[in-house]
């Protein structure tokens, strides 16, 4: 994936829309910081509880820049947005299925230098290629303990919420959210695809990713030099949100797509990680909640994109989902990560 050319027709259409803050004008120079390593300089409420050409516009799960220099919003609900990537307006939505018209668990969202889209569902888990029209193109085999249960190990709504393409594109990267049975409840796979010469995705190799206890994985997104930023998230009653920002290098990590249990042995090399950000910590900006949150900036955060890089600084959106529910809200935070 040319990702350097897509991230900077991108990056510049975002940058203009810097004074589009629900908090009201902001100074996009400004910076508010999260940590050492992550600042927000502001946050759109704009799509919250909205509708465009009768679907509603919520219940985003990732995004990702697409080549035409808009970006790419992916509904739960089967629904691809197209958003004006200045002010985040939509263009265009196209509905997604399955082989047999049924509706999918869409979660993660990959876009290749074609312009074709890779999306995740949850429920078997799988991953399909589509056109820009929604037309299915082929299906990516998965391993078969990744399948949900009793096909395989995994647990109900916890498998494929991430997809990344790593830099040049030959490399595919799925994130499952949470552990599988048998398995280590701190760790989690990421599965990895290598494109063929035919251009098609083969299984590749596996890896072990330690996540805080309690929390999942709802996304991941390979940084310009191979490594991945990591989102891990939690929920809990009456007290809210945990969302923290990881970045976390696989070079040196064990393939673990041929052991059958994760249990902490020796011998297996999980990925490294490095904590950027509790996003709790950042400035709420004037932001509200609408339940309880231990800063009221937060929600279901769930979606998470390169918007570009100058020298080790990173441009990144997030997204919550709001799950179609009223005491949720689809939020857009613009971040700068010092990797």
């Amino acid at each position: 994936m040319r990702l350097r050319t897509v991230l900077a027709t991108t990056t510049a259409a975002l940058a203009a829309a810097a004074c589009l803050t629900a908090a009201g004008p902001a100074n996009a120079q400004e910076n508010h910081a999260c940590s050492p390593s992550v600042s927000i300089d502001r946050f759109s409420d704009a799509l919250d509880k909205t509708t465009f050409d009768g679907t509603f516009v919520g219940n985003l799960s990732a995004l990702a820049p697409d080549p035409d220099g808009s970006l790419a919003a992916l509904s739960d609900r089967s629904s691809l947005f197209g958003l004006d990537a200045r002010t985040l307006q939509p263009r265009r939505v196209v509905p997604l299925a399955d082989e047999n018209g049924a509706a999918l668990d869409s979660e993660g969202l990959a876009i290749d230098r074609d312009g074709t889209r890779l999306v995740t569902s949850e429920t078997e888990p799988s991953i399909r290629r589509y056109s820009r029209d929604g037309r299915i193109l082929d299906r990516l085999p998965v391993q078969p303990s990744l399948q949900v249960a009793p096909a395989g190990r995994a647990v109900s709504n916890g498998t494929f919420e991430g997809l990344t393409l790593l830099p040049g594109g030959r490399t595919l990267l799925a994130s499952m959210e949470y552990a599988l049975t048998g398995d280590s409840s701190t760790l989690v796979r990421f599965q990895t695809w290598q494109r063929t010469k035919g251009g098609r995705f083969t299984l590749g190799a596996q890896y072990a990713y330690p996540v805080d206890a309690g929390l999942g994985v709802p996304e991941v997104q390979a940084t310009p030099d191979g490594r991945l930023l990591v989102l891990e998230r939690g929920f809990a009653s009456g007290v809210g949100n945990t969302v923290r920002l990881y970045l976390a290098d696989p070079h040196h990590a064990t393939d673990t797509s041929g052991v059958e249990n994760l249990t902490g042995q020796t011998g297996v090399r999980p990925i490294k990680k490095t904590l950027l950000a509790d996003i709790a910590d950042c400035p709420s900006l004037g932001a509200t909640a609408k339940q309880p949150q231990p800063n009221p900036l937060l929600d279901n955060i769930e979606g998470m994109v390169i918007t570009g890089h100058t020298e080790g600084r990173l441009k990144v959106v997030l997204v919550s989902d709001d799950n179609q529910n009223a005491v949720q809200t689809t939020r857009f935070y613009y971040l700068r990560v010092r990797v």
